[in-house]
């Protein structure tokens, strides 16, 4: 069996099939490529049998596109509709069918652009379709670990890692190599032409398919600022200034990469729930092997050249503790931290107001400055405060005092 064949074990799978059971429109989105076909395939052949197309064929889309309501009005049973955001027409007539008929999960679509964002649809679809995200493949999902670091974490239960990798060692290989399917089999020069081909149709097909903007050419220089940005403070102005645009015009263009699910921002924490809008996000790549590429850094640049390391690194295990948020039984929300000289990577925050909090490191070991806003903000909060972990290159979990530790990257999958 070729390495591109293998089929993993999604953690979304569950999600999917939860939905389908309650919600009578269930939608897959993620970027191109990370496998929703494959899991809403296996799901359509499997567990809750149902009729395919596929809009990417064009005969297909076009009798789609002529007619949608005769198109949706022929369909007899569970259906599952791939990549629809191809012929958005198609979601008005999908509302006016499960209308008529409340049975739940009667349709499974996918797509590479988030169809929520079109008001028209937001609107026809709300309390009618639940979405489901899938990102490029976790760590975990790779290493077929069912542990979900997020969960621990609230019940005050890190992982116990012992013996793990110690040094850059621990991450340079993982992070450059990312979570796409496709891009994990290659190295080098395959990967990186892989990733500009990738670009090249992803940036031109689904953005054309949902936006009329003007200026969409400036959409991969936009992309690689983000990445040169990444992990940083989002400066809409600073980036319009290079770029020659306004900012509400590069307010609107990351948008529109965070709608075909290239980028994600991380809001800022705060105590006070009405101060946390009011300030700047954080911008992240989806995943740490499109970012190195993006940068133009091998697994050499990504071990040596301190510019990059942090970056990828801090990248890398926002994306991952995400993916597991959106699997976790802790309904959480994500955000970053940073007030005066403190900073935390990533917060998170659950319904009952319970705090996780996480910092990034490529050191070894792990020092009282290190700690010192994550202890300022444990004592803050009292039993609010869960957790508060380092994630560093250390070969083994060790306390550093009250609800604080420090854990080995690999307890992201091991």
């Amino acid at each position: 069996m070729p390495a591109t064949a293998h089929i993993f074990s999604r953690c979304a799978k569950p999600l999917v099939l939860e939905a389908l059971a309650d919600t009578r429109v269930v939608f897959i989105g993620g970027a191109r490529q990370v496998g929703k076909s494959t899991l809403a395939r296996e799901i359509a052949r499997g567990e809750r049998p149902a009729e395919e197309f596929s809009l990417d064929r064009r005969a297909t889309r076009e009798t789609a596109l002529a007619d949608p309501e005769g198109f949706v009005a022929g369909l007899n049973g569970p259906v599952f509709i791939d990549e629809i955001q191809r012929a958005p027409d198609l979601l008005l007539a999908i509302k006016d069918a499960v209308d008529r008929d409340l049975t739940p999960g009667r349709f499974l679509l996918t797509g590479s652009a988030n169809v929520l964002t079109a008001r028209n649809v937001k609107d026809a679809l709300t309390g009618r379709m639940e979405t489901i995200p899938l990102w490029p493949l976790a760590q975990s999902e790779i290493h077929g670990c069912s542990a979900n670091l997020v969960d621990a974490l609230f019940a005050g239960e890190p992982p116990r890692i012992a013996g793990a990798t110690v040094g850059r060692g621990a991450f340079v290989d993982v992070v450059a190599a990312g979570g796409y399917p496709e891009a994990r089999v290659r190295s080098g020069r395959r990967r990186a032409r892989w990733f500009a081909s990738y670009l090249d149709t992803t940036l031109d097909r689904d953005l054309r398919d949902i936006s009329d903007a003007r200026k969409l050419q400036e959409i991969p220089r936009l992309l690689r600022l983000l990445a040169s940005q990444a992990a940083n403070v989002l400066s809409y102005r600073a980036i319009a200034a290079k770029l020659d645009l306004t900012h509400d015009t590069v307010r609107e263009y990351v948008g529109l990469l965070q709608t075909i699910f290239l980028v994600r921002l991380l809001p800022a924490w705060r105590p006070g729930i009405g101060a946390r809008e009011a300030h700047a996000p954080k911008a992240y790549l989806i995943d740490s092997g499109l970012l190195a590429h993006l940068l133009g850094a091998d697994e050499r640049r990504i071990a040596a050249d301190g510019q990059v390391t942090g970056k990828v690194l801090e990248n890398f295990v926002v994306i991952e503790v995400l993916k597991h948020a959106d699997w976790a039984e802790t309904d959480t929300r994500a955000y970053h931290y940073r007030r005066r000289e403190e900073e935390i990577d990533l917060v998170l925050e659950s319904r009952a107001g319970e705090i996780v909090a996480i910092e990034v490191k490529a050191a070894v070991s792990v020092g009282r400055k290190d700690l010192r806003a994550m202890e300022k903000l444990r004592d803050s909060t009292g039993e609010r405060f869960r957790a508060g972990v380092v994630l560093c290159t250390c070969a083994q979990t060790i306390p550093l005092g009250k609800r604080l530790w420090a854990v080995p990257l690999s307890g992201l999958w091991a």
